[in-house]
């Protein structure tokens, strides 16, 4: 079973013990999740397990990412059934704190990726990468792990962290790790369990209207207005798909492009119902 943690200073001071071991440095990986795990977060802990000595897995729903009217106190969680998933994966260590941890009174810093966090899904929900970036850096600071394992199902994300980790002069490495799709294509995600079950069959529409994206770029289209009309025609054909937040073209460094070109990618949000999904693909 994993070691459980609920205070930083006790996670450090035990890190910290353990780092060491016969005059060897430990590498340690970290994987921070808002729990609720899935097979996502599972290949993450894989991912860490096979290149560090001690892997911790971070549990926190962080309200400073959830804007005004978004699903904060209906976010599922079952912190019994994580520990039990971390168990079976071999996790070492588990950090489960609570919001007075995170934030004491009289808190006031905030982290901010100008620029990067006003775009795509900063556009759509003001404050929210400020309220990541924040809780990620002293996740960051009470771990102080030798790598970050994040899913590049959340690209922007990613992108943002990492710009940050290199602003901030933070000792991480980011180790990007691709998106876990279930068998019917749609992105692993813990608001899939919102989705009723003729729900869940129109939001496989995203995962094929990327796929569509991918096949016109091969068959030599460039023109971005041109992909997004098709893959809009796509998903408004599906009954549940409620509204298309957006659908964008970037580059790895998130700068939005209108004539797409090899390794670019599409960015999509879109609400199926009342839950709203993201995803992406490379192309």
């Amino acid at each position: 079973m994993p070691i459980l943690f609920k205070r930083v200073r006790e996670l450090r001071n035990y890190l910290e013990s353990v780092r060491c071991d016969r005059g060897k440095n430990k590498l340690v990986g970290f994987v921070p999740t808002m729990g609720y795990l899935h097979e996502g977060h599972i290949e993450l802990i894989k991912r860490s397990k096979l290149q560090n000595d001690i892997t911790v897995v971070s549990i926190y729903v962080n309200p400073t990412q959830f804007g005004e009217n978004e699903d904060y106190d209906r976010y599922p969680r079952d912190i019994d059934r994580d520990l039990a998933i971390c168990n079976e994966q071999g996790v070492d260590v588990v950090f489960v704190p609570d919001d007075k941890e995170i934030y004491p009174n009289g808190f006031q810093t905030v982290v901010m990726v100008e620029g990067l966090s006003d775009i795509l899904e900063g556009k759509f929900r003001p404050g929210h990468f400020k309220g990541v970036t924040t809780v990620v850096t002293k996740l960051i600071n009470a771990v102080m792990p030798d790598r970050l394992y994040l899913g590049e199902k959340d690209f922007q994300q990613m992108v943002i962290i990492k710009r940050m980790i290199e602003d901030l002069l933070l000792p991480v490495e980011i180790v990007p790790v691709p998106t876990v799709r279930d068998k019917d294509g749609l992105a692993m995600s813990s608001r899939n369990t919102y989705l009723s079950e003729d729900e869940r069959k129109s939001a496989t529409a995203i995962y094929k209207s990327l796929l569509l994206a991918k096949e016109m770029v091969s068959n030599g289209e460039r023109r971005m207005n041109t992909i997004r009309k098709r893959m809009e025609e796509f998903l408004k054909s599906h009954p549940h798909i409620k509204k298309i937040d957006y659908i964008e073209a970037c580059d790895n460094q998130l700068n939005i492009k209108e004539e797409v070109s090899k390794g670019d990618r599409i960015l999509i949000a879109v609400w199926v119902g009342n839950t709203r999904l993201i995803d992406n693909m490379e192309l």
